[in-house]
């Protein structure tokens, strides 16, 4: 009959075999190198062996590498995972399917259904999808998990974010499962989501992943900020929401890229707050306007607070005195990182919304100060308010230099060109037709292959020519004439 002998046993035989072997009286072993070495190996053993009755960390092959010791307490702050039931429980309710009837293009007979996600923002009936989901519908259906169903209006959408605000109508009760909307700046990459929604249909399918990034810039739009997920999205996911561990929805999912696999993106809620009061009472997004040129740091790769370079007289800033040399620092206590940001925070919001902004004062002191927002003017309205000088700035145009990071996702060829990242209304790229997503390759038949070769054709243009930029959209090529 075998015995099974634990490992504490075998441990306690082997230091007692080593200490009769380090100090038996052998003749000459304590004279030649194999009594020292023994000696030192007892010693180690001896530690080991102690660190196993005592419960501490021990370290592996006498120093090579660190376990921790049985019952001792991993990473700190951190709690695995076991099951996600109980939060899908709790949030699924608000998750609705959306079915949408539209007239087929031109030469096509019948209509097309289409379908996708929402969620339930207000319990009197207000939803919230993608703006691709509703656009151009002219029957919209809302059914929410419990299987009722609504017919429902466009309350006001923007195709620059991808986001609608609907309205069931009918007889709505104010009994609807509202869904809470969480803090997305809060959010890092790491961070477990799980994201529910109707791909091909399939109702109230969960998915569950990582933030994989933030802040990707795809293209679509002036106002790209996508949160990236492994989370799977398929079609008919788009519209729905995007949880936290807390059950808050933290971004309405909308893009995937069909030549990946496992890689979603979702549109920030803290943007999508910004933006609902403007669809509310406007229906589309009408831009509110600070009035400042903007120093923007760009190209030094380190995310800094942009810097003002000077105020239109009479303006918004004007008016709340800021003034050229300030950095803005946050907008409605939201820290801003970059030129882009601020284009966001600023332009998601109505005209006569009133903003709190931070500023840091030329010397380091820091202040904030109140002001309400205007309509844009038109470009003609603000020529001679302040000096400019000729820049992708003046022609209303923000570029982006086409890293691997950027390009891969757009599947565009890394340093071939520079992204258009935001054109500004009314601007002379504007007029020019200049979109975002768009790719400069040439300025004045001069090949570019960044930002900084783009700046440097334009400073090397006269300034009352027009600007001739060779423009790749999508697979196609053509030239644009921007007027200075």
């Amino acid at each position: 009959m075998r015995r099974r002998i634990s490992c504490r046993s075998v441990s306690s035989r082997l230091l007692s075999v080593l200490f009769v072997l380090a100090f038996a009286p052998v003749a000459g072993a304590t004279e030649g190198p194999v009594g020292p070495w023994l000696q030192a190996r007892v010693r180690e053993h001896a530690a080991w062996f102690s660190s196993q009755q005592n419960g501490e960390a021990r370290s592996g092959s006498l120093g090579l590498w660190r376990e921790r010791a049985p019952g001792e307490t991993a990473l700190p702050n951190f709690v695995p995972p076991t099951s996600l039931a109980p939060l899908i429980r709790a949030v699924e309710a608000g998750v609705v399917n959306i079915t949408t009837v539209s007239p087929r293009e031109s030469g096509q007979a019948g209509m097309k259904r289409s379908t996708g996600s929402g969620f339930v923002l207000t319990p009197d009936g207000l939803v919230v999808t993608n703006s691709h989901v509703v656009s151009g519908a002219s029957k919209i259906a809302v059914r929410l998990s419990d299987g009722r169903e609504f017919s429902a209006e466009v309350v006001g959408r923007d195709a620059s974010t991808d986001v609608a605000l609907l309205r069931l109508g009918g007889t709505v009760e104010a009994d609807l499962p509202a869904l809470f909307l969480g803090d997305s700046d809060r959010m890092e990459v790491g961070d477990w989501v799980v994201a529910i929604g109707n791909p091909f249909g399939l109702d109230h399918s969960v998915s569950h992943g990582m933030i994989s990034a933030k802040e990707r810039v795809l293209g679509v739009g002036q106002f790209d900020d996508f949160i990236q997920t492994d989370a799977l999205i398929n079609p008919g996911n788009s519209g729905g929401p995007l949880f936290n561990m807390k059950g808050e929805v933290v971004g309405v999912n909308t893009a995937i890229i069909s030549q990946g696999q496992g890689i979603g993106f979702a549109v920030p809620i803290n943007l999508v707050k910004d933006l609902l009061p403007n669809l509310r009472e406007n229906g589309k997004l009408e831009r509110g306007w600070l009035g400042v040129v903007i120093n923007d740091d760009r190209d030094s790769g380190e995310r800094r607070a942009p810097v003002v370079k000077d105020v239109y007289r009479g303006s918004p800033a004007d008016a709340a005195g800021i003034r050229s040399g300030d950095r803005l620092v946050a907008v409605n206590g939201r820290a801003i990182g970059s030129y882009l940001q601020l284009l966001r925070k600023v332009a998601l919001l109505a005209p006569g919304t009133e903003a709190r902004l931070t500023l840091m004062r030329q010397g380091g002191a820091q202040q904030d100060v109140t002001v309400r927002l205007v309509a844009r003017p038109a470009q003609e309205a603000t020529e001679g308010l302040v000096q400019r000088t000729s820049s992708d700035e003046d022609l209303g145009l923000a570029l982006r230099d086409l890293t691997p990071d950027v390009a891969a996702p757009m599947g565009q060829e890394a340093w071939a060109g520079a992204l258009v990242s935001a054109v500004t209304p009314r601007s002379p790229a504007d007029e020019a037709g200049l979109r975002a997503g768009d790719v400069v390759t040439e300025v004045n038949r001069k090949r570019v292959k960044d930002v900084a070769g783009v700046r440097a054709a334009l400073s090397r243009g006269s300034s009352g020519a027009s600007i001739l930029l060779r423009v790749k959209r999508g697979d196609s090529l053509q030239y644009i004439a921007i007027a200075r």
